[in-house]
């Protein structure tokens, strides 16, 4: 069993649900899909945790607002900017080192783990429509595809005639992932959901039954907001995680 997190967005209390929801399952392999930080008031401790996991062979790849935050020029919104502004105040040599270490994708197992589009990732696309998924399928040869950037859980494949169908997953509900068809799934956001859910999203891949389950788990959001409000941080980051938007 594969555990897929992307988007945690320093959000420590939506983290620490998920790892404890997981920890009562048979995981093999964690898989960090980007952004780390950004947003969150816990950016630091959330890094710490990525680490550890990544120490004991876990799999983490670069989002823009790690990127960002390690100190790259990226274009973002004037919120995001004051988050990353407050972010790299936050975390420490070790953490950043950490950040500009990661890779923009990876490829295991025959599957592709990366933030945003498999095409061009450092341009940070977002795999919104069936054309944008249909560039990521075009860019690997992979059968499998994972990655975050969009916030809201989504799943594309791609049939043996290349047209590309696209469905938003139901949480709980594994969905098989059929051999005769390519996959590429937008795992929601742990941090900072943006389907009108507020709980935390993460993903099971079953590599036995080769089923995707998207998973939610509801979490201390008031606690999460509250620490967003008092870092100084823009008040519409405390805002989203109430309303999952």
């Amino acid at each position: 069993m594969i555990a897929l997190l992307a988007d945690i967005h320093g959000n420590r209390e939506a983290l620490s649900a998920c790892l404890l929801d997981l920890a009562r399952r048979n995981i093999e392999r964690h898989v960090f899909l980007g952004d780390l930080v950004g947003y969150g008031a816990d950016p630091g401790w959330v890094v710490d945790r990525a680490i550890e996991y990544v120490a004991q062979g876990a799999i983490a790849v670069l989002g823009n607002h790690d990127a960002a935050a390690a100190g790259a020029d990226i274009a973002m919104t004037e919120t995001a900017t004051a988050a990353i502004e407050w972010t790299r105040g936050e975390i420490n040599a070790t953490q950043r080192q950490f950040l500009e270490s990661l890779p923009l994708s990876i490829t295991d197992g025959g599957r592709l783990y990366v933030h945003a589009s498999a095409d061009e990732p450092a341009q940070w696309h977002y795999v919104v429509s069936p054309r944008r998924a249909h560039r990521s399928f075009d860019a690997t040869p992979a059968q499998q595809t994972f990655c975050g950037h969009v916030h809201r859980p989504a799943l594309y494949y791609l049939s043996r005639s290349s047209k590309v169908s696209e469905f938003t997953p139901s949480a709980g509900v594994g969905v098989p992932l059929l051999h005769g068809r390519r996959w590429l799934a937008v795992l929601g956001s742990v941090g900072q959901p943006r389907d009108g859910n507020p709980a935390a999203c993460y993903g099971l891949l079953d590599e036995t039954q080769n089923t995707l389950t998207y998973v939610r788990v509801p979490y201390d959001v008031a606690s999460a907001a509250q620490k967003i409000q008092a870092a100084g941080l823009p008040p519409v980051l405390a805002e989203r995680l109430e309303h999952g938007s």
